[in-house]
This record gives structure tokens, C-alpha cells and sequence, in this order.
């Protein structure tokens, strides 16, 4: 079901573990790019009617408008089941206790006397929130997206979803339910590469957003990846992906239990084991066998995504050389289940989120850790955080100075401009003062006003 990588006795070159020998989907982002390019095209340019096309050709379901309308919302509210409602709550709760300790605050530094730059913290103005819905139904995404917004002091905020034909083309109830809990009214029925061009190009039921976030298939990483500069993103969240480094200590129960959960969501999710151990790794794959038949989605997802070249058991000299595969690998989640996993933790580079021990399984972060389960996939950790607070800010330098703290580094600045040969740049400095004012300057000329 699940294939071997033996990597023990490889010798690792001074740039670290090689990364085309770990597991990765063959279908990857730069792939799909041409493949969303003519539908984003075809959004920026029919805009709503587009999107109505989209929904009867990849959803199935004919719709006659792409906005929800706000009974809808308040409805799937109402009839939400209790049980599920307070778990959504408690998850909104638990999130923004985290996430409201990231917000940052403006700090100013007096550079010199009269000089000072101040670091000012603003949030986007309007952003898009994608929230995947096409096998599985995800309210959780909704809260991911929208609390590290609101705690950033977003201002306006916009959801999109696949509209499902069971509900009569709009987006599952219970995304819209998370939607009204957290206080969003403008929801779009619309999924794939088509919302994000949505988003990106504006139509005429939808404004243009400066940046889009969430999770999604393979077509929303690429439409993000093709529409980056236009829009700001967060990360490529495509298909999910679980890396566990785990050593003998581990429990195969847990391991196994573990990689399954990664793998019903999508027949391309990744699930990876990195393992010094052979004992375990065999006592892994007998018990993917056990628990993959007690469970569903088996033949639709599970089966396909454990034996996809994008999954698979790595076999490891030690632990160190386990750390060093994961940190190629670069997970969306790495689970630790080692001895000493906190300290093993301690010492990763590349992961979207860590999760330490045995009582920390990724099922916890995706809804109530208190995390984000918006990640970085395809490696892209190893430059790219997952959504926070901070993913919706923009730092801007605001420089303030006197007279006399210009007149101080004036030198500095005309002595640096002709360097660069940028005289212009040094003229700009002695405009505003009188010739000779400035000690050994005195020869500059001042631009006559006429």
C-alpha cells in the first residue's frame, strides 16, 4: 500500500539530504499553471458569467448568482447542530487566544537626536478567504482564515467555497453557519482557480481584494502562484501533506492512525514516515493494512494517496539523519515521536507546524489546538510561514527628522549620492540649506528658485 525509500548509508553532499529522492506528487504546482491560466483569463474578462460556467462544469450544480445571500447565512446558522456549534466556538476561542498575541505594535527608534524611524503596522485593507469544499466540508478553514484576519484589524473580508448541488449551488451550511458565528456576511459561491481569479480581478458582484489566503486543491496553489504580484498570498497550501520522524520508541498505532488521517483528505495528499527504525516501519505497514479497512474514503482517497508516489516509509541511519530529511522534505505538518521529542523538535528548520509527542497528533491543530492549519505544502516551508496575524499586516517606515538632524548626516548622504552616481539624489539634501551652512560643503550650489 505504501512504498519504501531506503536512504541508509547515503552520503549527503555539504547541501544536505538531495531532495528529488523524497516522495512528491508527480502533478505539481508549476505544472497545473498553464492549466488555471485560461480560466483566470476567462474570469478577468466575463467576470460573473465565467464563474456561473465553472460551477456547472467542475461542481455540477447550475447557479444563477455567485454571492450568498445573507438569509442563507443566517439560516445555516439557526439550524446548525448544537454540538457542532459549540465545538466551532470553542475552536474560534481557543484561536484567537493565540492569535491575538501576535498582533505587533508600532515601535519608533530615536536614530539620532531630532531623528527617528517608526515602524508602523497596518493591516490589508480587504482580503479574499478560500475555503476548500469539494470532498470534505471544512468550517474550520473558515475560522483559520478569518480570526488572524479580524485580530489584525482587517477591514473588509470576503469568503468563497465550492457551491455543492446538494444545497442548491451554495456552499455547505455549515461553512456558512462558521461564517455567521464570526460575524462575515459576504460569501461567494465559487471554488477552484475561478474564486481566486475572483478575488484577484474583482467582478460585478465582487470587489477586488489586495490579497488572498487559505488552503486549497492543487488549481487554487497554482491560480495563487499565477496571480501573486497582482494579489499578496499567504503561502501554496495545495494538497496536504504529513511528514511524522519517529524512532523505536514511537507507537505504530499512532503512527499508522496518523498517516491515514492526512491521507482521506485528497487522493494527493502526502503522508511520509522518516524512520531509523525498520521494526517500526514494518509494524507501520501492518497496521495501515488493519486500521485503513475500519475506516471510509478508503477507496476514493486513503488507498490512492498512501500508494502515490507522493507518499511513502524513509528508512534513516539515526534520528540526525532523519532530522536532516525532514527539514529537505520542508512538511506542511511534522509530527515528532521520538525520545526527547521536545528537544528533537527544538532543532528543526523547515516545517509548516511542528507537533511534539505522542498526545500532539496534527487532528489537533486542524481544530483545536489553537493554531493555524493554514500551512506552507510542496517543500514551500522552507521560506514561506503559515497564516498568522502578521500574514495580514504590511510594515511602513515612517522617517522623521529636523533640520539639524539632516544637516548632521547631510555629508554622509551627498558623499554616498555621487558614488552612485546619482547626483540628483544629493541635490535633493543641499536644497534645503544655504551654501556654506554646512562646513566643508560650502562649495555646494544651491538651486536657484526663479
Amino acid at each position: 500500500m505504501i512504498s519504501r525509500i531506503d536512504l541508509r548509508g547515503a552520503a549527503s553532499s555539504e547541501a544536505g539530504v538531495d531532495r528529488d529522492l523524497l516522495p512528491r506528487a508527480e502533478l505539481d504546482v508549476e505544472a497545473a499553471l498553464e492549466k488555471v491560466r485560461p480560466i483566470c483569463e476567462d474570469v478577468h474578462h466575463r467576470g460573473t458569467a465565467a464563474l456561473i460556467d465553472y460551477a456547472e462544469r467542475f461542481d455540477g450544480v447550475k447557479i444563477d448568482r455567485v454571492r450568498v445571500p445573507a438569509e442563507a447565512i443566517t439560516k445555516a446558522l439557526e439550524e446548525l447542530d448544537p454540538a457542532v456549534r459549540a465545538a466551532l466556538e470553542e475552536s474560534i476561542r481557543r484561536a484567537r487566544i493565540v492569535h491575538r498575541e501576535q498582533r505587533r505594535t508600532d515601535k519608533t527608534v530615536q536614530v539620532v537626536p531630532g531623528g527617528t524611524v517608526t515602524e508602523r503596522w497596518v493591516p490589508v485593507q480587504r482580503v479574499g478567504l478560500y475555503v476548500p469544499g469539494g470532498r470534505s466540508v471544512y468550517p474550520s478553514s473558515v475560522i483559520m482564515n478569518v480570526v488572524p484576519a479580524q485580530e489584525a484589524g482587517v477591514g473588509s473580508m470576503a469568503v468563497s467555497s465550492p457551491p455543492q448541488a446538494d444545497f442548491g449551488g451554495l456552499p455547505h451550511p455549515t461553512i456558512l453557519a462558521a461564517c455567521a458565528l464570526l460575524g462575515i456576511g459576504e460569501v461567494y459561491a465559487a471554488g477552484g482557480a475561478q474564486a481566486v481569479a475572483m478575488f484577484a480581478y474583482g467582478t460585478e458582484e465582487c470587489r477586488p481584494v489586495n490579497m488572498v489566503t487559505g488552503p486549497g486543491n492543487i488549481w487554487v496553489a497554482a491560480a495563487k502562484r499565477l496571480l501573486k504580484g497582482r494579489i499578496g498570498i499567504d503561502a501554496e497550501a495545495g494538497p496536504t501533506e504529513i511528514a511524522i520522524l519517529a524512532d523505536a520508541t514511537a507507537d505504530p498505532v499512532h503512527v499508522a492512525a496518523d498517516l491515514i488521517s492526512q491521507a482521506e483528505h485528497d487522493p494527493l495528499a502526502a503522508s511520509v514516515l522518516v524512520t531509523d527504525s525498520e521494526e517500526l516501519a514494518n509494524a507501520v505497514e501492518k497496521e495501515l493494512g488493519t486500521q485503513v479497512a475500519m475506516t471510509r474514503h478508503v477507496e476514493d482517497r486513503i488507498v490512492p494517496a498512501l500508494s502515490g508516489r507522493q507518499s511513502g516509509i524513509v528508512l534513516v541511519d539515526s534520528v540526525d539523519h532523519g532530522l536532516a530529511v525532514v527539514d529537505a522534505y520542508g512538511a506542511e505538518h511534522l509530527e515528532i515521536q521520538t525520545a526527547d521529542a521536545a528537544a528533537v523538535a527544538a532543532r528543526v528548520q523547515n516545517a509548516g507546524a511542528i507537533f511534539v509527542g505522542p498526545y500532539a497528533p496534527v487532528s489537533l491543530g486542524d481544530y483545536a489546538a489553537g493554531s493555524n492549519h493554514v500551512l506552507p505544502t510542496g517543500g514551500c516551508a522552507c521560506h514561506s510561514s503559515g497564516l498568522s496575524v502578521q500574514s495580514f499586516l504590511r510594515g511602513i517606515h515612517v522617517v522623521d527628522y529636523t533640520r539639524e538632524a539632516l544637516a548632521e548626516v547631510a555629508g554622509h548622504v551627498v558623499t554616498l549620492a555621487e558614488a552612485e552616481d546619482l547626483p540628483a539624489h544629493g541635490a535633493a539634501v543641499k536644497a534645503r540649506f544655504a551654501e556654506g551652512e554646512l562646513g566643508r560643503h560650502s562649495d555646494w550650489k544651491v538651486p536657484q528658485s526663479k
